[in-house]
């Protein structure tokens, strides 16, 4: 009968440690644990043995902390891993050669290194197992066996990384999230991937690699910001019954010197030219477009828009009709003074090009200088990457880019224009999943752009935004206190418009920023004045904006202030 150690640190009649319970252990013991956290690390070469986590909702974990040795190694013998969740910062998770693995319903996660690294002869059994948010959540080589119901989320690197002659058989596996591919096969790996879900990597979804091998079939691939499976020349392999879509290139790239069968009904995605682009909205688009237009001025801006926009849909038809498209970019210069809604159709724009399919939809990453920049060398395009992947799918504002510029640099060292390099490096990398909107003066964007010698041709065009006229500027106050539930008469109206038409314009006017301090200037004063009525104000007491109330913050024609209470 299987000898059983138990590891509880708070009962005496335990093993207060893991590492304890491995000094008495014998083939065929059973370890198991106690919930909460056992700190440190297991070494169970030459033995077979089991370690079991306990029942109920509080997990039992074997956590290495920052140690650099693996939380779990076997050099030999048999290992099973059952119910337990396993972490660490520094190190691999589980190490095992020469062993027979088996892995049920367990959790791992290694933020900085290989959550599962297998090799050296292994036979594996993997079953209803997560790998979260890891360094390189798995790597299989020279093995064999099954992984079954796995799920990776959260991958640094590539997700799952097969090699050296692994003949693993992956079903029924969820790749999501991968900072590079969700599946990359190299040096005469041979692996059977079936019925796998493979979304949301950065790069290919299923990479075959020369000298290597793989079947797929019955897998869905999609969401990815390269092909869906790609093999190099001198791979080989089968697809079959895959369906691929939402991919930034090819469905299927199977280049000249690729042995490939692609089975009847998968052809239509095999050896298809250019990017698959993925589903658009025209619905969406139409209601952008209107949103663009229901802003104040800026004609010559919208027109811009419009004309990239039908410049994209012509090629996405042309494209359909089996005709050549050239490439094109998505990526903007938006010079002018602050104030004239650079960043508001920043964000319509990004929008548009989700709703058109040529980026999959994500967020507006307005950043600066000092977002980028950093303070040692190799810092900055640290800083300068992340603000690249966390704007994934959208678009990186970079506001006042020419303070990047070695002209407007300042200080010792040239850290502005290693960003200008990041920026153009990352530009072409993922020209296919985020815009780049750099703004700023016109004059000052000249600068910017001599910064780097690659740096204009990554621009598609530059669009000129003019100062608001003093109607415009009128018009745009005029709607903020609709907007707010507040009334304003003619007579107020027209010292709107004679404000802004007097008010200085030089370089550091701020157009709509100024039209939004003067709306908080003319609320602050009417307060001030309701406050001072005999009684409580009526409802039009409180709608309405008086000539008195746009007197109060416009005389002189300087920036709006609000009078001291009484």
């Amino acid at each position: 009968m299987p000898r059983t150690l138990k590891v509880d640190p708070s009962s005496p009649a335990s093993y207060s440690s893991v590492e304890e319970a491995i000094q008495d252990a014998e083939n065929g013991s059973v370890i198991t644990l106690a919930p909460g956290v056992h700190t440190g690390t297991v070494d169970t070469t030459g033995l077979a043995i089991t370690i079991v986590g306990a029942d109920g909702d509080e997990p039992s974990i074997l956590d290495g902390g920052d140690s650099y040795e693996p939380v779990v190694r076997s050099r030999s013998g048999a290992l099973t891993l059952q119910s337990l969740s396993l972490r660490s910062e520094a190190s691999d998770v589980l190490r095992v050669s020469d062993t027979k693995l088996t892995v049920a319903d367990c959790n791992l996660q290694s933020r900085n290194a290989v959550a599962v690294h297998i090799g050296d002869g292994t036979s594996v059994d993997i079953t209803d197992t997560r790998i979260m948010k890891s360094g390189q959540p798995m790597v299989v080589e020279d093995a064999d066996g099954t992984v079954d119901g796995l799920t990776v989320d959260g991958a640094e690197d590539d997700a799952i990384v097969l090699r050296i002659g692994a003949r693993i058989v992956l079903r029924g596996v969820s790749v999501v999230s991968s900072m590079r591919r969700g599946m990359f096969i190299y040096q005469a790996a041979n692996p059977t991937i079936e019925s796998c879900d493979i979304a949301d990597t950065r790069k290919e979804g299923i990479y075959v690699a020369a000298g290597a091998s793989a079947t797929i079939k019955q897998c869905h691939v999609h969401d990815t910001g390269g092909a869906g499976i790609a093999f190099e020349p001198g791979a080989s392999g089968k697809v079959a019954a895959t369906k691929i879509e939402h991919t930034g290139g090819t469905a299927i790239d199977v280049p000249d010197g690729a042995d490939v069968e692609i089975a009847e009904g998968d052809a239509r995605s095999a050896g298809s030219a250019g990017r698959e682009r993925r589903v658009s909205d025209p619905e969406k688009v139409e209601a952008l477009l209107g949103e663009l237009d229901r802003m104040v001025g800026l004609e010559s801006v919208k027109s811009e828009v419009r004309a990239i926009i039908d410049e994209i849909q012509v090629n996405e038809w042309r494209r359909e009709a089996g005709l050549s498209v050239d490439g094109m970019s998505n990526h903007l210069i938006f010079a002018g003074a602050p104030g004239t809604g650079k960043t508001t159709v920043g964000r319509i724009y990004g929008q548009l090009l989700a709703a058109l399919g040529v980026l999959p939809g994500g967020p507006l990453k307005e950043v600066s200088r000092r977002d980028l920049v950093g303070q040692y060398i190799g810092h900055t395009a640290e800083k300068t990457a992340a603000v690249f992947d966390e704007a994934m799918g959208g678009v990186v504002f970079l506001d006042e880019a020419y303070t990047l510029s070695r002209q407007a640099s300042s200080g010792g060292g040239d850290f502005g224009q290693e960003a200008i390099d990041m920026i153009v490096k990352l530009m072409e990398d993922r020209r296919n999943d985020l815009a780049v909107i750099a703004a700023g003066y016109t004059s000052e964007m000249r600068e910017f752009l001599d910064a780097n010698p690659g740096l204009a041709s990554r621009f598609v065009k530059t669009i000129e935004f003019e100062n608001y006229s003093p109607e415009e500027l009128s018009l745009i106050i005029q709607r903020m206190l609709a907007g707010g539930d507040y009334r304003i008469d003619d007579a107020a109206k027209q010292r709107l418009y004679e404000y802004f038409r007097d008010v200085p314009k030089d370089e550091n006017f701020g157009n709509a920023r100024e039209a939004r301090k003067l709306f908080e200037a003319v609320r602050k004063v009417q307060s001030q004045r309701l406050r001072t009525l005999a009684g409580r104000p009526s409802l039009d007491d409180l709608m309405q904006i008086t000539l008195a109330d746009v007197e109060a913050v416009t005389r002189g024609s300087g920036a709006p202030t609000a009078p001291t209470a009484p």
